[in-house]
């Protein structure tokens, strides 16, 4: 299988003229050729299942369209997206803010897709989706770095309840990479799938490794890349494994309850 992991920054592109008029100007501004070479991008990619993060589900940013469905159909795949913020917070009253959200897009069929929710942090989505064999975990941690902490605390919690092989994916926002989850890595029982630790952030001259592929007992892995494309601030990632089986702790644990 592949898995595409990828920061779109809602197809407001990237380099100096987003900064334009002012720092930060480029938010309001969605490029419908940018969401074109992202969307020819993902398809020339192949892949089974898309995480897309920072994507913009039909705000008057785009012209109301939806970013994640405007992919999903260009690439004949299935999408699953919901707003990135908890569901009680004043951010989902706000314009344009309210559309901002995480995405999968998946072949033949998203199913099983349940929505979590973070208790610290402003992004506090995580979108679990179970497939037949494999549950992949798509997040987007706070810039905070005490908030992402309770956060990778809270993730490891839930991904015990899950009996089939993990892998947690998304934008971690770790200033300090694969140093700074080494912990919750260590206690899940994950590894990265970037072992040369290449940096994914900013994409024009990338220096820090923000974006993660982790995965568990059960899957192997095939080959990883960062391809070098500036369609976004963020590059992405393309992982490839093969589910090998259930990891024997969650064999027992499911025995157990049986």
């Amino acid at each position: 299988m592949r898995l595409l992991v990828y920061n779109i920054r809602y197809a407001t592109g990237s380099g100096p003229a987003f900064h334009l008029p002012v720092p930060g100007a480029g938010y309001l501004r969605s490029s419908k050729q940018v969401l074109a070479s992202i969307t020819s991008f993902i398809k020339a990619q192949d892949p089974d299942v898309v995480g897309l993060i920072e994507v913009d589900t039909g705000s008057i940013r785009t012209g109301m369209v939806n970013q994640a469905s405007y992919i999903a159909d260009a690439i004949g795949h299935y999408s699953t997206y919901q707003c990135k913020y908890g569901e009680r917070s004043l951010n989902n009253l706000m314009p344009i803010v309210r559309k901002q959200g995480n995405a999968f897009l998946a072949a033949p069929r998203v199913h099983g897709e349940r929505f979590h929710y973070f208790e610290q942090g402003i992004k506090r989505l995580i979108i679990e989706l179970e497939l037949e064999h494999v549950a992949i975990f798509l997040v987007h941690l706070s810039l905070k770095f005490r908030h992402r902490h309770y956060q990778l605390r809270y993730l490891h919690q839930l991904m015990q309840r899950q009996k089939k092989p993990v892998i947690v994916a998304g934008d971690f926002n770790t200033l300090w990479g694969n140093h700074e989850i080494y912990l919750f890595m260590e206690a899940a029982g994950l590894r990265s799938a970037n072992t040369a630790s290449l940096p994914s952030y900013p994409s024009r001259w990338p220096r820090r490794e923000l974006d993660f592929v982790l995965y568990g007992p059960g899957i192997e892995m095939s080959s990883f890349s960062v391809p070098s494309v500036t369609h976004s601030d963020h590059l992405p990632l393309v992982f490839d494994f093969e589910v090998t089986g259930v990891p024997a702790a969650r064999r027992r644990a499911a025995a157990a309850v049986t």
